[in-house]
C-alpha cells in the first residue's frame, strides 16, 4: 500500500504510523538519556567513539575551530580531491558543503556550481560563527575526505554520496531508507532538500518504494533509473554496523547514517538521537507495530549480541506490516 503525507488518521492508525508527539515523548524521552546526546550531536565525539568502536567511518582530514585558522583550508585540502565540510553541531544537514573537485583554484559541487576560495572561507567563518549549529552556538568545521561512491549508485544518484539511514530500537534495526541525491539537493542526500527517500526492505535491503518531497515517485528524476530495480548490497553487514550503534552510544532510539565506500565498503556517516519520520512515508509502513513488538520481548531475544539482534530484525520484524 503506498501513502503519502495526506493519508487521513484512520489509514495512518492502520499503517502503525509513529507520530512526532509519541515519538519525542514515548521514544526519544524514555529510551534516550539527556546526557548521551553529545556523543552523537557533536560530531567530533561521534568519530572518537566510532574509532574507539573500530567501526569505519570516512577519513578526517582536519578540523578548524578558530576564525584565525580559516586559510588552514587551502592545506587541508591541497591534495586536490573532493572533500565536505560539515559542522561539528549541525543538524539536518544544514552547513553541509560537498565539493566534488577542484579545477583551477575552483571549488566544483556535485550540481556543477563553482566557488572561489573567498568563497569557501566564507561558508567556514559562518559554520564557526555557528549560523549552522544548533541552538546558534560556536562551532567547528570538520574536514573530511570525500567518499568514492560504490558504482551500483552510478544510476540511482545524482553526483553526490547516497546514505542508508537504520533507525535503530534497542539495538535492533526496525527500518531502512536509502537516500538519494539530486541535482534540486545539491548532491546531499538530504530529503528537506530534494533528495529521494528509497524504502528499504528490511530483510533483503530490496527498493519497496520511494518518494521525493513526500510524494512517491517511480524514476530518479535526474537519472531517470527505475528506482524499483535498487537493491543494496552488503545488506546484513550494513545492518550489523548500524546494530552495533547502539553499544556504541548506548541511545535507546537512534537514527544511523551509513555510506558504502567503493573500496573499504559500509562507512558510519552520522548518528541522530531524534531521527526524523519520513522513513515511514519510504517505506509505506508506520514504525510504531515493530517498536511495540521490540518493547515487548523478554528473554533470550531481549538484548543478544548485535548479529542476533540483526538475525531477528530480519526474519521476524521484516514479516511485520
Amino acid at each position: 500500500m503506498q501513502w503519502t503525507k495526506f493519508a487521513n488518521p484512520s489509514q495512518l492508525k492502520r499503517r502503525h504510523v509513529l507520530g512526532m508527539n509519541e515519538r519525542n515523548i514515548h521514544f526519544i524521552g524514555r529510551y534516550n538519556q539527556r546526557h548521551l546526546y553529545p556523543l552523537v550531536d557533536d560530531k567530533l565525539l561521534t568519530k572518537k567513539i566510532a574509532e574507539k568502536a573500530h567501526l569505519k567511518a570516512p577519513e578526517l582530514i582536519g578540523v578548524i575551530t578558530t576564525q584565525a585558522d580559516i586559510k588552514t583550508i587551502h592545506q587541508l585540502v591541497s591534495h586536490g580531491e573532493g572533500f565536505v565540510l560539515k559542522p561539528a553541531q549541525g543538524s539536518g544537514g544544514k552547513g553541509i558543503l560537498v565539493i566534488s573537485s577542484q579545477e583551477d583554484g575552483q571549488f566544483i559541487k556535485p550540481s556543477g556550481g563553482a566557488l572561489s576560495a573567498a568563497d569557501i572561507e566564507r561558508h567556514i567563518s559562518n559554520t564557526i560563527a555557528g549560523l549552522f549549529s544548533l541552538g546558534g552556538r560556536s562551532d567547528a568545521v570538520i574536514v573530511e575526505r570525500l567518499i568514492q561512491c560504490d558504482p551500483l549508485f552510478n544510476r540511482y544518484s545524482f553526483e553526490g554520496v547516497p546514505d542508508i539511514r537504520v533507525i535503530v530500537f534497542k539495538g535492533y534495526p526496525l527500518m531502512a531508507m536509502v537516500r538519494l541525491s539530486t541535482k534540486e539537493s545539491d548532491g546531499k542526500a538530504n530529503l528537506h532538500q530534494g533528495a529521494v527517500g528509497v524504502g528499504l526492505d528490511l530483510a533483503t535491503g530490496k527498493a519497496l518504494q520511494a518518494v521525493q518531497f513526500d510524494e512517491v515517485i517511480t524514476h530518479h528524476p535526474d537519472t531517470n533509473a527505475a528506482l524499483s530495480d535498487l537493491q543494496i548490497p552488503n545488506w546484513r553487514e550494513i545492518l550489523c554496523l548500524a546494530a552495533q550503534a547502539y553499544e556504541m552510544t548506548q541511545l535507546g532510539y537512534l537514527g544511523t547514517d551509513i555510506v558504502l565506500d567503493a573500496t573499504d565498503g559500509p562507512m558510519v556517516l552520522e548518528l541522530n538521537a531524534r531521527p526524523g519520520l519520513a522513513i515511514q512515508i519510504a517505506n509505506g509502513l508506520g514504525l510504531k507495530q515493530r517498536l511495540k513488538h521490540i518493547e515487548k520481548l523478554q528473554q533470550p531475544f531481549y538484548y543478544p549480541s548485535y548479529e542476533q539482534r540483526v538475525d531477528y530484525a530480519m526474519n521476524t520484524l521484516s514479516a511485520l506490516k
